[in-house]
């Protein structure tokens, strides 16, 4: 008995570090990434500012990426996974290759359906997802046009998705991670060098979206193919572990991607709003994608396979220990990451995007949806964590259960604050006129959209603990009130420091653009500095981030 609990301790000791160096890989890579989508973003708003056209693309691009996150990263990668780990550990290499042609194949064939039909009826979906583009032809024509440029998209990427899932069984982190570099790069060419040559410069978005597809899958065949995994797709509907990950891909298709059908539903109400709300709605979404693509999504993606492996050797001690490592570690950027958007929304926007056609009063409807959506990101990065905890059991009904509760709390929410704002903000006259002509007349109202997705993502997570812990698959580590204590006397230093600098300097819309940029320097710096100085005055060290 003593020999087999030392020898399950050992390998505890010795995956943990594999974890974190898996997550500096990914993280890394997805920092390169997201600061790159930081430059993509501001060539966008400096080429064609908030308004009808980038509305228009913005809703052309969110649509594809929405299936890509649903089909590909969502649900596909969360069943994919754990049976690619189960056949990779138990069965041959050859076994392994022929799963990745079947899936490869049928994965590739339905989305080829999907996308065909998404190009023929690109006027129908637009109808369906930007209802407020129908009352201006021009703006629903220029929709049209780019979404049958972005929907290819989907395709390409899916299968970049599935060759990324397989790299990352093998604990190749680092060149998934680093593959959307391609998309922001691309997007930045298009902006900065197409657009101006085009009679309609916009589209130059669409073309650099179809391209960086393309680009992102061929990046990653080398790589398979020095796994020895790059084989001609072949359709396996029929074949056994296809039709396992299609029983378990189902049901996640709600639970895994809960987020991104409620930003999908607020494109739609975001649509009937005052113009340039899509715009400012996706600035908001950038400034979250940093830390929760970099640690959130990381932390996801490297934790997976880890809880695969414990859960197919049945060690339940070694399950505990990687998920309380996941959780422990999301808290320590999430929480002091929320506090530092919610108070640097402001002074963020205004020196990244306030320049060329993006306006000072851009950058204050911006503050506005970033200010709410940050207020929900430690629950959007925990449920990455928590996620995992239940798809390497192969349980993917019960994430769903959650996931509808979210959905349903999402549009109620969104209809409660949209309509408690629109009673505070909007001057009589427009109240006694017709409620969507109202709707588009008054700015910041998509402030209601984040608010309602913050909230919706605390219940998201809450139902999702209530059930893990009903499970009884996750026993809690100790230290978790030193860890938690240690937390809130960082965080709480960080805002003093944070408030204390916006109080000298208050003015960031008028300010010039250097000062700007060495104030938000001095501000990121102290508040940073102060929170890890901080944390590790309280007695925190670098070994428990390895598990140690």
């Amino acid at each position: 008995m003593t020999r087999k609990h030392d020898k399950k301790g050992i390998g505890a000791r010795m995956k943990s570090p594999s974890m974190f160096r898996g997550l500096l890989s990914f993280s890394g890579m997805t920092m390169i990434s997201r600061v790159l989508g930081l430059v993509r973003d501001m060539s966008i708003n400096a080429a064609f500012g908030a308004n009808a056209a980038t509305d228009a693309f913005w809703v052309a691009f969110r649509i594809p990426n929405f299936m890509r996150r649903l089909f590909a990263e969502g649900s596909f990668s969360t069943a994919f996974v754990p049976v690619f780990t189960e056949v990779k550990e138990k069965r041959s290499h050859e076994e392994l290759k022929t799963l990745m042609s079947r899936v490869s194949g049928t994965l590739g064939g339905v989305l080829m359906l999907i996308t065909a039909l998404g190009v023929i009826l690109a006027p129908q979906v637009t109808v369906l997802f930007s209802p407020g583009a129908i009352e201006t032809p021009e703006k629903f024509a220029l929709t049209v046009d780019l979404l049958r440029l972005t929907f290819p998209f989907l395709l390409f990427v899916s299968l970049t998705a599935l060759s990324g899932g397989a790299l990352n069984s093998f604990h190749r982190f680092g060149l998934p991670a680093l593959t959307p570099v391609i998309l922001n790069l691309c997007m930045i060419g298009g902006a900065l060098w197409l657009a101006p040559r085009l009679h309609t410069p916009i589209m130059a978005m669409g073309w650099a979206i179809l391209a960086a597809g393309i680009l992102q899958l061929l990046f990653q065949l080398p790589a398979l193919r020095q796994l020895d995994l790059l084989t001609l797709p072949r359709w396996g509907w029929s074949h056994p572990d296809v039709r396992r990950i299609l029983r378990l891909m189902v049901p996640t298709l709600f639970g895994s991607s809960v987020a991104q059908i409620n930003l999908l539903l607020d494109t739609v109400i975001a649509s009937l709003l005052f113009i340039g709300s899509q715009s400012w709605l996706s600035q908001a979404d950038r400034f979250l994608e940093l830390p929760l693509g970099v640690f959130g999504v990381a932390l996801g993606t490297v934790i997976l396979p880890s809880l695969s492996r414990h859960h197919v050797a049945t060690d339940s001690d070694g399950f505990s220990r990687a998920l309380d490592w996941g959780l422990r570690t999301t808290l320590l950027i999430a929480v002091p990451a929320m506090f530092a958007l919610m108070l640097l929304a402001e002074p963020l926007v205004a020196t990244l995007f306030q320049h060329g056609r993006f306006t000072a009063f851009d950058t204050r409807m911006a503050t506005l949806s970033i200010s709410a959506l940050s207020f929900g990101l430690p629950a959007f990065a925990l449920v990455k964590v928590v996620l995992p905890a239940f798809y390497a059991r192969q349980d993917t009904r019960t994430p769903v259960r959650a996931g509808v509760a979210s959905l349903i709390a999402n549009m109620v929410l969104n209809v409660l604050f949209l309509a408690l704002l629109y009673a505070l903000w909007a001057p009589a006259e427009v109240r006694q006129g017709p409620l969507l002509d109202g709707l588009a007349k008054v700015p910041g109202l998509h402030m209601a959209l984040g608010v309602a997705s913050a909230a919706a993502s605390y219940l998201n997570l809450g139902l999702l603990w209530h059930w893990l812990r009903k499970a009884g698959v996750y026993q809690r580590q100790p230290g978790w009130m030193r860890h938690l204590g240690r937390l809130a006397l960082a965080c709480a230093v960080m805002i003093g420091v944070l408030l204390a600098g916006l109080w000298l300097w208050p003015d960031w819309t008028e300010a010039s653009k250097w000062t700007r940029v060495w104030h938000l320097a001095a501000l990121v710096a102290g508040g940073g500095g102060a929170y890890l100085a901080t944390l590790f005055a309280a007695g925190f060290r670098l070994r428990e981030l390895r598990g140690v």
